[in-house]
């Protein structure tokens, strides 16, 4: 794997961890209360617990629909963002031929391999590191959405087909483990639709990423899986016109039989 597609992988783990220590023990701050918080929380998360707390009551007070008109309206807003990820990718992809000459060439001096890609990425004015700028972007959105439905005392409360948001699945029953399980699956669906596979150590955090949202989902409030199979459904939907559809547009017609 290339060492641009390695920072790529960071900030995907940075923003879990993130995820999984950024909130406190005791999430009883109520909308209002962040105003008195700090920086953060006064001018990102509680504009997001604002705009939760907006859909829910365009739905009566259903905080399961008004997670996920939110995170439609998130994911369709950084689109843009996901698209310059793409074209980087297509890009990439279209030197792969010209990069493993590159290695196969100079196999035996990694400064020259170093020196030759650096001068094929100006020649072709491709920014190697343009793909890891959307995700370290987006960081910050999922991270404010995240703080909001999990410090939103109403969303603790309500009961969406018959699951307490407020409560942890590993704390319900049968129907609340659904979640963590289809958090994990979605997970791992979008990982596979990517068009070019890691190998090797990176194969294996990826596949490891399904198994730790599945361990977070079960102990985080259910609201939380919630918004993970939201956001997921949305990235396959989104990765099958990016990278599936798209490839299979590009595949030559086979000639109809005579």
């Amino acid at each position: 794997m290339s060492r641009s597609r390695k920072w790529l992988i960071l900030p995907v783990v940075a923003t879990i961890l993130l995820l999984a220590g950024c909130a406190p023990v005791d999430h009883t701050t109520s909308t209002e209360d962040l105003l008195e918080g700090n920086f953060w929380e006064r001018n990102v998360v509680y504009w997001f617990a604002i705009m939760l707390d907006t859909f829910a009551d365009w739905f009566q007070g259903n905080y399961g629909l008004s997670i996920l008109v939110l995170t439609i309206i998130v994911r369709t807003l950084i689109l843009p963002l996901t698209l310059k990820q793409y074209r980087s990718s297509k890009a990439m992809q279209a030197l792969q031929p010209e990069l493993m000459k590159i290695r196969e060439k100079y196999k035996n001096d990694p400064q020259k391999v170093n020196e030759e890609t650096m001068k094929l990425f100006m020649q072709h004015q491709v920014n190697p590191m343009a793909g890891c700028l959307p995700l370290l972007i987006q960081m910050p959105i999922f991270i404010a959405l995240y703080n909001a439905i999990y410090w939103n005392p109403d969303i603790r409360e309500y009961s969406f087909l018959g699951i307490q948001l407020g409560m942890p699945p590993q704390q319900q029953g049968v129907i609340a483990w659904a979640l963590p399980v289809i958090a994990a699956i979605t997970t791992f669906i979008q990982s596979k639709m990517m068009p070019q596979q890691p190998n090797g150590p990176m194969q294996a955090i990826l596949m490891i990423f399904p198994v730790m949202i599945f361990v977070m989902a079960l102990s985080f409030p259910a609201a939380l899986p919630l918004y993970w199979i939201y956001s997921n459904i949305y990235t396959i939907i989104q990765n099958y016109f990016l990278y599936v559809r798209s490839s299979d547009k590009g595949k030559p017609k086979e000639a109809p039989a005579k």
